[in-house]
C-alpha cells in the first residue's frame, strides 16, 4: 500500500490498522526546540475519542499517545517524531458475519478489488480509527504554527438540518456533544439522531474549521496552492464527498462586484472589507481567516438491510452488527482541525525555506 505519507517538508505517516494491535504516525521535518509533551497531543485525542457520549460509536478507546521518538528533555530534537496508540477494545468477532460480504456505501469492495486481499476486522486502514493519529500529528503542527495562529471546528449541519448562523457561538462549541455553535441547532440534533438511529440508519453533515492569525504569504501560486492543498487534505478524511473554500460553490451564483473582497487602509497595512475568498487569493494566504467547509456523507455500516453481493459473487442482503456512529460526521471535527493544522504548518515551513 502506498501514499501513507501526505506534506512535503512538515511530512507525515500513518500506519496500523483499526483491529490491530496499534495505530501510529511519524511526523518529519519538526523543528527542533519546541517544547512538546503527551500531554499536548493527548487534549485534542481527546476531542476526537470514541465513546464519549449516545450519538457516536461505544467503542471503548482511550487512545493514550506515547511519544518513542523525536523528543528529548521536554523539546523536539529535529529527529523524526514518532508517535503510537494501542488499540484495546477491538472486537473482530462483531464483523464475523459480513467478512465475506460487501457493504454498499463502503471500502470494501474497492479494498478488494485493488488488493485481492482486505482486513475485514473493522475495514483495517479504511476505518476512521486511522484519524487518531492524524489529529496527533496535528498537535505537533499546531505548535509549529505557534500560538499566534487559532484553530477551530465546528458541526454547521447534520443531514437536512443546519445552524442558524446568525445564533453562532464559539463558546457553545465546547458545552454540547456535537461540537455545534447553535445552542438551540444541538438540543434539536439530540431528538433527531436518536430517532435516525431508531429507524436503523444514519446522516451525513457539514464540518466547518477556520484558521485565524495566519499570516499573508502562505502557498504557491500554481501547483502548490494552499486552497488545492486544503482540498486535499480535506478529501483525504474517511467519508469526506465534498469541499468548499469561503464561498465555495455560493459564489457561482454571485456577482463580481458581489464576490469581491474591497480593500482600503487601515494605518500603514491594508483591510479587507469581507472574505468572500476564505482568505485565500490566487492559492496564497491573505493574512485573513482560512475557512474551510467539507462534507462527510452517512455512515455506510447499518442495521437495515441492504441489497449487496458477496465475494463469491451470490446476491445477498446485508446487515452490520457492531457499534457505529449514527452520523460519522461528529467525529470529524478535529480531524479537520487537524489536517487545516498540518497543511499550514507544512506551507509554513515551506515559505520559510523559500523566503526566509
Amino acid at each position: 500500500m502506498s501514499d501513507n505519507s501526505f506534506g512535503r517538508l512538515f511530512r507525515v505517516t500513518t500506519w496500523g490498522e483499526s483491529h490491530g494491535p496499534a495505530i501510529g504516525c511519524v511526523v518529519d521535518g519538526v523543528p527542533p526546540k519546541i517544547a512538546l509533551a503527551e500531554a499536548d497531543i493527548q487534549v485534542y485525542l481527546d476531542k476526537r475519542r470514541p465513546g464519549q457520549n449516545r450519538f457516536v460509536t461505544q467503542r471503548q478507546e482511550p487512545d493514550r499517545v506515547k511519544i518513542v521518538g523525536g523528543v528529548f528533555e521536554g523539546v523536539t530534537t529535529g529527529m523524526p517524531v514518532a508517535l503510537t496508540i494501542e488499540n484495546v477494545d477491538t472486537k473482530s468477532k462483531d464483523y464475523d458475519d459480513i467478512k465475506d460480504a460487501y457493504r454498499p456505501g463502503h471500502a470494501d469492495f474497492t479494498y478488494e478489488a485493488k488488493y485481492g486481499i482486505r482486513d475485514w476486522r473493522g475495514s483495517g486502514r479504511a476505518s476512521a480509527r486511522e484519524t487518531a493519529m492524524r489529529v496527533a500529528a496535528g498537535a505537533i503542527a499546531r505548535k509549529v504554527l505557534g500560538a499566534k495562529v487559532a484553530i477551530r471546528g465546528a458541526l454547521i449541519q447534520i443531514g437536512t438540518r443546519p445552524i442558524d448562523r446568525s445564533r453562532w457561538d464559539w463558546a457553545e462549541v465546547e458545552r454540547n456533544p456535537f461540537f455545534c455553535p447553535d445552542a438551540a441547532a444541538a438540543q434539536a440534533w439530540e431528538g433527531y439522531l436518536d430517532e435516525i438511529r431508531k429507524q436503523g440508519t444514519s446522516v451525513g453533515a457539514v464540518i466547518e474549521v477556520v484558521a485565524a492569525g495566519v499570516p499573508a504569504g502562505l502557498g504557491e501560486p500554481v501547483y502548490g496552492k494552499l486552497d488545492a492543498e486544503l482540498a486535499a487534505a480535506m478529501m483525504s478524511i474517511n467519508a469526506v464527498k465534498g469541499v468548499e473554500i469561503g464561498e465555495g460553490f455560493r459564489a457561482a451564483s454571485l456577482t463580481g462586484d458581489a464576490n469581491a473582497d474591497e480593500m482600503r487602509m487601515k494605518g500603514n497595512r491594508i483591510e479587507f472589507l469581507s472574505n468572500h475568498a476564505g482568505g485565500i487569493l490566487g492559492g496564497i494566504s491573505t493574512g485573513q481567516d482560512i475557512v474551510v467547509r467539507f462534507a462527510v456523507k452517512p455512515t455506510s455500516s447499518i442495521p437495515t438491510a441492504l441489497k449487496s453481493v458477496d465475494k463469491n459473487g451470490r446476491d445477498i442482503e446485508i446487515k452490520v452488527k457492531g457499534r457505529h456512529d449514527p452520523c460519522v460526521g461528529i467525529r470529524a471535527v478535529p480531524v479537520g482541525e487537524a489536517m487545516l493544522a498540518c497543511v499550514l504548518a507544512d506551507q509554513l515551513l515551506r515559505q520559510r525555506a523559500q523566503n526566509g
